[in-house]
């Protein structure tokens, strides 16, 4: 006598309330974050507090403040110990949202650690990657009141990325209009009534980061065999210069920028040559068109040298992206120089 069992005879499990039981075992508090991302043992409420953090710190911008140094040193070595989807998102959205609450306090924080002792080289690129997602987030127009923007924020957007069109646009334009007199004010203009918030804090994202990179530690070398980050400081330098437009620190940045450049003009690898040139063309787009002539003179004259070498693109040959690039920035500054000789 056979028995056959029948699919029917089994009541299949109700599961619905599993997404309701995570979502009740997040913390509620920003410091409870803290506390289950550096001591709690049970993984699902460690997963639930990291992707509960984000919000929680636009929610409570007071709270956030009070602890937000303390926070980014744990979201900067936040390892993941557990597999959550998205971890590297979850953790970088987390840390530019904190950035964003208390720019100064924690761009200070960052950017000393950049040039710190016993940090990885991922650790750095971090740093360099939510700097600057925070400063484009910082500089957009109407932000106070807003929800981030995704795109913005995305793990995947490469810094740069999206000021890229912007700026390239507005180089081909001044080569365009090279032969015409070029009319004073800013390459561009926020909406009115939207103030830039990143133009206050812009010093402090930018300065720190600029300033150390000639000096060698024992693990990090930007000069040596890490030039891989050293492109990716200059591609970041730059975009700070882009985003600071017009602010009341735009010359300095730019001064210090174009020296930056100077010094490493014959450095021999490709894509530190790019983030070179990208740091220059930055410089022309952020500081008022009737500034550099007046307050950059000697900088100008040494960046218009250094592009008219046929190996500012490229230490070894020429490479075709990188040479149309050079030529670009080079006629705009060649156009600047004319303007003020008329």
């Amino acid at each position: 006598m056979s028995v056959f069992h029948s699919d029917d005879e089994f009541v299949p499990y109700d599961m619905s309330g599993d997404q309701e039981l995570k979502s009740s075992k997040a913390p509620k508090y920003v410091r409870d974050c803290i506390e289950a991302l550096t001591t709690s043992e049970d993984w699902e409420y460690w997963e639930a507090a990291l992707r509960a953090l984000e919000g929680l710190v636009f929610r409570s911008r007071a709270a956030t403040r009070e602890v937000s140094v303390e926070l980014a040193k744990v979201l900067l070595h936040l390892e993941e110990k557990t597999s959550v989807a998205g971890f590297e998102g979850l953790r970088q959205r987390a840390l530019v949202a904190v950035i964003v609450t208390d720019p100064a306090r924690v761009a200070e924080y960052l950017t000393s650690q950049f040039y710190a002792l016993n940090y990885s080289l991922r650790q750095r690129m971090d740093i360099l990657d939510v700097l600057t997602l925070a400063a484009q987030e910082l500089s957009r127009p109407g932000r106070l009141g807003q929800a981030p923007q995704c795109g913005s924020l995305g793990p995947t957007c490469q810094p740069g990325s999206a000021v890229a069109p912007t700026w390239r646009a507005v180089v081909d334009e001044r080569v365009r209009r090279k032969t015409r007199r070029f009319s004073k004010g800013s390459p561009r203009q926020a909406p009115a009534g939207s103030p830039n918030e990143f133009n206050s804090v812009a010093g402090y994202f930018f300065f720190p980061l600029i300033q150390g990179f000639d000096r060698p530690l024992v693990t990090f070398d930007l000069l040596g065999d890490d030039q891989l980050v050293l492109g990716r400081l200059a591609h970041t330098l730059g975009v700070l210069m882009y985003l600071a437009v017009n602010t009341t620190v735009a010359v300095s940045m730019g001064k210090a920028l174009l020296e930056f450049v100077w010094a490493l003009r014959l450095h021999g690898d490709t894509y530190v040559r790019r983030g070179l040139l990208f740091a220059v063309s930055s410089v022309l787009l952020s500081v008022p068109a009737e500034r550099p002539l007046a307050d950059l003179p000697d900088e100008l004259l040494e960046a218009r040298s250094w592009l008219a070498g046929k190996d500012a693109a490229s230490g070894r040959g020429s490479e075709a992206g990188g040479r149309l690039l050079q030529l670009r920035v080079l006629v705009a500054v060649r156009g600047m120089g004319h303007r003020g000789d008329s």
